[in-house]
Parts: structure tokens; C-alpha cells; sequence
């Protein structure tokens, strides 16, 4: 059962720090999502966006509580619900297209398989042993530390995007012959 106390505390905290955690949270959360968008160091801000988008529903809710007379207001005068339906119409599209652009190429599922496969797997297919795979990439400055690591570990110790790591064991292609 709540007392008094404990009501004009959670009040307290709702006012003093629902709006501050929402839009600080938020800054991150749009920084992590612009970077991820243009596909700056992924692997670095993959996991902050997810993680710390999900931690700003919580601040979210305190602003809400707290803002909540003059959301009643905005219902009230239909000032909401435009910017409410334009936001779920901007959102269907997406919702609708879902799979059907990069996760459903084939391409773009095939190396996204090779980044979790172990350098020995990945060996046969590229025609070079495992260890010199693994050289390759140390030479490259990749932390990489034995053949059963995957491309997508030594992105994540090396702080690149997986791809990245799977493009470095390439062979250099080689120019066509003209004759």
C-alpha cells in the first residue's frame, strides 16, 4: 500500500526527472540511430541503440504520467490525432516491406551466414588454409586469435562491422586477360 510518503516521492521524482532522462535518452538514441543509418561503426553502436531505446520507455512513461492533462488537452482539441495518424501512416509502408529489401536477397543472406561462420569453415571456400586466414587478418590489425573464431567475433573485438572483416579474407580479384 502506498503512503503518503512514497506517492509525493515517485511525484517528485516523475517531475523533477521524467523530461530530463526522456530527452537525454533520446539524444542517444538518435545519434545510435543516425549512425546506424549511414552504417557508421555498426558494431559499436548496434547494441546501444537496442538497449538504450528500450531503458528510454521507462523515462517515456514518467513524462507521460507527468504530461498527462495536457495530453487529455491535445486529444481534446484533435491536435493528437493528426500527428498520431501520420506517424502509424509513415510506419505501414515499412511494416508491409518488412523482408522483402535487404534480408530477402539472397546475396545479403549469404554473407550474412559467412560472418558466422569459423575461419576453418570459411577456409575451403576461399582456397587458404586456416592459419593463414587468421595471419591475414592479424597482419590487418584485427584481433583475431584462432580458426574457430568467426568473422563476426573479431568485428566485435576489433570494433568494425562483421562484412568488413569478411571482405579483408577476399582474395584481391585479379583483372580480366584481354587478348
Amino acid at each position: 500500500m502506498n503512503t503518503p510518503a512514497k506517492d509525493f516521492a515517485l511525484k517528485h521524482f516523475m517531475h523533477r526527472y521524467g523530461t530530463p532522462l526522456t530527452a537525454g535518452l533520446f539524444a542517444v538514441s538518435a545519434v545510435s540511430g543516425v549512425a546506424l543509418f549511414f552504417h557508421w561503426s555498426s558494431a559499436t553502436f548496434h547494441r546501444m541503440h537496442e538497449w538504450l531505446s528500450m531503458l528510454l520507455l521507462a523515462p517515456f512513461a514518467l513524462h507521460m504520467v507527468k504530461n498527462w492533462k495536457p495530453l487529455l488537452a491535445y486529444a481534446k482539441r484533435r491536435t493528437l490525432m493528426i500527428p498520431l495518424a501520420l506517424s502509424l501512416v509513415v510506419a505501414v509502408p515499412f511494416a508491409f516491406t518488412a523482408g522483402k529489401g535487404r534480408a530477402g536477397n539472397p546475396a545479403f543472406q549469404t554473407l550474412a551466414l559467412m560472418t558466422r561462420a569459423t575461419l576453418e569453415d570459411l577456409a575451403p571456400i576461399l582456397k587458404v588454409p586456416p592459419q593463414d586466414l587468421l595471419k591475414q587478418l592479424q597482419t590487418r590489425g584485427y584481433k583475431a586469435s584462432s580458426t574457430r573464431d568467426t568473422p563476426s567475433d573479431i568485428a566485435t573485438a576489433s570494433a568494425v562491422p562483421a562484412n568488413e572483416v569478411l571482405f579483408a579474407l577476399m582474395p584481391a580479384a585479379k583483372p580480366a586477360r584481354r587478348d
